[in-house]
């Protein structure tokens, strides 16, 4: 009679000879990459897909009715356009991987500006100055809210609702009585986002991203094989860096042709890039996705609840200020609207349509990325379209609600599948 741990190791066995991507590695040839890409899609892992398929349709689309939509000088003021509320976004992404939400990203990210503002312009003190100050602030701020809600209990819709009124009070209590402070055009804060890298340099951070990619794979594929584990094949590396080497140096390509890589755009996609390596490759991210998953596992597996929390929430709160930092220094100045309007709304939505779970658990930074993209193209495009306001939101409002609606469908699907 065999007994539940043998009949347990035998499905697990059984489940890796058919391929589950779960439990047999990654994929080592092309065909086992396209057997698990279709285990995926049919058990709700949808991963990046509709989002990438998505902005596959609003480019057609919009190119059809504007020919302007796919040009250099348009794609490199999307950009410029995106990076303000997709680094607030990122901070977004680690909150809803806990299973929360923060109101107050907004409101933070306009309350920096305003302290930029007035330690820099009013006070005379440097910009680097300015700059760390207003983040610590910000990272005060964060360590707050989550110590309301971690250690007494306080709901994070309830306490972050507080801070996104209260904080936006005290930035108008800072601005006053002038209500704005315009910033040099000349001086480092203004330059973060109106300074662009020389295409030689472009095209040397380009190969450079490459490379490291390839470095970072080899690596994983020689400390794999190292422990006897699956590693991806020198095939499947090699169609992975073609794949990254087209979009990196198309894109590239693209914004040399009319005025180079923006500084704040290497800016955000380092954030991305160094947030996903944080959440993928450290215990302390892997913690974020345990917590977010299934919080009194996590407590029984020794993590410290409380202490991922807080440390979330002031993550997500400095790179907010972050996100005001970028948007004062896109338009010179910092005022009484700056981190209000539909900011906020924007930077969840641009989670959300990214492919982040509303349910926690599971994201990656990345949908930042492409949920600023997706939200980006579709202003850009029904701006050169002169489309009314009223339209923008109530198509950005569709999309927001699809977005959620593929969400759900796929959680049901992991469900069915066993995945969750």
């Amino acid at each position: 009679m065999t007994t539940s741990t043998e009949r347990e190791l035998a499905a697990i066995q059984a489940a890796a000879d058919q391929g589950d991507p779960r439990l047999s590695g990654p994929p080592r040839t092309p065909r086992e990459a396209a057997i698990a890409v279709r285990q995926r899609l049919r058990s709700g892992e949808l991963g990046a897909w509709p989002v990438i398929v998505g902005l596959i349709i609003i480019a057609i689309v919009f190119q059809s009715l504007n020919s302007s939509f796919l040009t250099a000088q348009n794609l490199y003021f999307l950009t410029l356009q995106m990076v303000s509320g997709g680094t607030i976004a990122v901070g977004i992404v680690l909150v809803l991987l806990l299973g929360e939400i923060d109101l107050s990203a907004g409101s933070v990210s306009g309350l920096a500006g305003a302290v930029l503002g007035v330690l820099t312009v009013r006070h005379g003190l440097p910009d680097w100055s300015g700059i760390l100050l207003a983040l610590a602030m910000a990272a005060a701020i964060g360590t707050l809210h989550g110590l309301i809600f971690a250690k007494i209990g306080v709901p994070s819709f309830v306490v972050t609702l507080g801070g996104l009124i209260g904080w936006q009070g005290l930035q108008l209590w800072l601005l006053h009585p002038q209500g704005t402070i315009n910033f040099s055009y000349d001086g480092f804060i203004s330059k973060i986002t109106h300074t662009n890298l020389t295409r030689p340099v472009g095209w040397a951070v380009a190969g450079l991203v490459v490379l490291v990619y390839v470095g970072v794979e080899l690596l994983e594929q020689s400390r794999r094989r190292g422990v006897e584990l699956p590693a991806r094949s020198g095939a499947t590396i090699a169609v992975r860096t073609v794949t990254l080497g087209v979009f990196v140096f198309g894109a590239t390509a693209i914004l040399n042709a009319y005025a180079g890589i923006p500084i704040a755009l290497v800016v955000f996609v380092g954030l991305v890039v160094g947030f996903d390596l944080l959440l993928r490759r450290t215990r302390f991210g892997r913690s974020i996705f345990a917590v977010g998953g299934n919080i009194e596992a996590a407590r029984r597996a020794g993590i410290s609840v409380s202490t991922i929390r807080i440390s979330v929430f002031a993550l997500a709160a400095t790179l907010a200020a972050v996100g005001g930092i970028l948007a004062s220094s896109r338009s010179y100045s910092v005022g009484q609207q700056s981190g209000g309007s539909d900011i906020l709304l924007l930077a969840i939505a641009a989670a959300v349509i990214g492919g982040t779970s509303l349910f926690g658990g599971r994201g990656s930074t990345y949908s930042a990325l492409l949920g600023s993209l997706i939200l980006g193209s579709i202003s850009s495009g029904m701006l050169l379209l002169s489309l009314d306001a009223s339209v923008r939101y109530m198509i950005t409002a569709l999309v927001l609600v699809g977005a959620v609606v593929i969400d759900s469908l796929s959680r049901r699907g992991r469900r069915s599948s066993g995945r969750e």
